[in-house]
């Protein structure tokens, strides 16, 4: 070492350095390789997510998401049963916690009868719940105009401001975390063009410009940022023959005025891909910037799966997504695996499109929380 000194007069601490310094390398290359394998981990398990079924099969279910102090979790509120007869219809609720994959029951939805075709959405740390109809013995359906809110912290339920016009399979949106839009729907004898807005804030309602479409009931969409995505849907047959619906094939797109609410400009779009279809499951994504629908059935009926043609429906393997930023449609996937129709709304998740319940083929209905793929394969 004395030699090696003389030669090259460092201090000995040189070398100490130096070798602390490969091995720092060595390490941050290590660490670098374990971050790797670790984000990979984490991509292929959300990749690979899977929720418990619900407790009971249900279909035409309302279903939310929301972000709240008790944490994230997604809610599925009352719907039918596999008997799909009156008696069938539930009020049953269930929350589903996103870290374990479990559902827990909740408080019934207050009532005195469970309800079909209502919708929900997450805001304010509550859930809202709106409209619906309900069935009694005879056969008869009645639309109703009740608001329910939950609040996930004290489990409790309280009643909001009843909907002026009452309506079921409408569509439903949230801007700003306050106001929530109900586009169109049926109301006792007819589908109507009325855009009705829920203040959350103050409990009070206001009337937004109509849809300048045909009024149906039964379409499908959502509102994303400050725009309402909807398509397809039913209405009556313009022939007046038989069937008495039949199914629409209209797209709209209504752009909320920043400045006052309840003012919408709105704009027809062009078909998207796929035949025209009824009670698709759709949901939006504000990251995403894209409006996804999935699953649905050409074949419009009332709440058991026989079209209102006699024949029975069946659910299409469609999924698509209107893109915002480009305003063009997207084909995820044509042969969606074990497709679903009867839905009210889809949650979109980093780990996917998440379908809970619904009736699969031969007008099955199913207890099974799907989670359909985000982009087309190979993407």
């Amino acid at each position: 070492m004395s030699a090696l000194l003389r030669c090259f007069p460092l201090s000995p601490w040189y070398f100490v350095m130096a070798a602390s310094t490969l091995m720092s390398e060595a390490m941050k290359r290590f660490l670098a390789f374990l971050l790797v394998i670790t984000a990979g981990g984490l991509l292929w398990a959300a990749a690979e997510a899977k929720f418990q079924p619900l407790p009971a099969p249900v279909s035409n279910n309302a279903v939310a998401i929301l972000k709240s102090h008790v944490g994230l979790q997604l809610f599925s509120f009352m719907g039918m049963g596999p008997k799909k007869t009156w008696d069938a219809i539930t009020n049953a609720a269930f929350a589903l916690d996103v870290d374990t994959g479990k559902w827990t029951e909740l408080h019934p939805v207050p009532g005195t009868a469970g309800r079909l075709a209502a919708v929900a959405v997450g805001a304010r740390d509550h859930v809202f719940l709106f409209g619906g109809y309900v069935v009694d013995a005879q056969g008869g359906e009645t639309t109703v105009p009740d608001v329910n809110v939950y609040e996930p912290l004290a489990g409790r339920w309280f009643r909001g401001a009843d909907i002026p016009v009452p309506v079921d399979d409408s569509v439903i949106g949230l801007y700003r975390d306050r106001y929530i839009y109900l586009t169109s729907g049926w109301s006792k004898t007819d589908a109507v063009h009325n855009v009705q807005i829920y203040d959350a804030e103050k409990d009070r309602w206001l009337q937004a410009t109509p849809i300048p479409g045909t009024p149906v009931f039964g379409h499908a969409g959502t509102l994303v940022d400050d725009t309402i995505i909807y398509v397809d849907g039913a209405h009556r047959n313009p022939a007046g023959a038989q069937p008495k619906y039949v199914a629409s094939d209209e797209c709209w797109m209504g752009k909320i005025d920043h400045h006052d609410p309840t003012k919408i400009q709105w704009s027809k779009l062009a078909n998207h891909p796929g035949s025209a279809r009824y009670r698709i499951a759709a949901g939006g994504s504000e990251k995403d910037q894209k409006v996804y629908f999935s699953g649905g059935t050409d074949n419009p009926y009332n709440y058991d799966g026989i079209g209102y043609d006699g024949k029975p429906s069946e659910p299409s393997p469609f999924t698509f997504a209107f893109n915002l930023r480009t305003a063009k449609w997207e084909t995820i996937d044509q042969n969606t695996p074990s497709p679903t129709m009867d839905h009210r709304g889809l949650l979109v998740m980093p780990q996917g499109l998440v379908v809970i319940g619904g009736m699969e083929k031969s007008q099955q209905v199913t207890a099974h929380v799907a989670v359909v793929p985000k982009q087309a394969k190979g993407k």
